[in-house]
């Protein structure tokens, strides 16, 4: 991953995948918008699958368990405003 903004605001970061790597269940504190930049996954969130592909968004809401899984090389902006 790579931050590309990081202020006490929110934070902008790069992240990107092979197929079958991702980010773990967890929580965060405030919501959050992942971007898809390329490729396919699948966001995982409070028990629910979303497949998600390039160009679209998916909302993860404040404090809910999610987890994200690469089912191809993926790349995503995770956009988190702190408010």
């Amino acid at each position: 991953s790579k931050t590309i903004i990081d202020k006490k605001e929110g934070t902008v970061t790069l992240f990107a995948f092979d197929k079958g790597q991702g980010l773990s269940e967890h929580t965060a504190p405030y919501d959050a918008l992942v971007y898809i930049i390329d490729g396919k996954g699948i966001v995982n969130i409070s028990g629910k699958d979303y497949r998600v592909k390039k160009n679209l968004a998916i909302i993860m809401p404040a404090n809910e368990p999610h987890s994200i899984r690469a089912e191809s090389p993926f790349k995503m902006l995770l956009i988190m405003i702190r408010a």
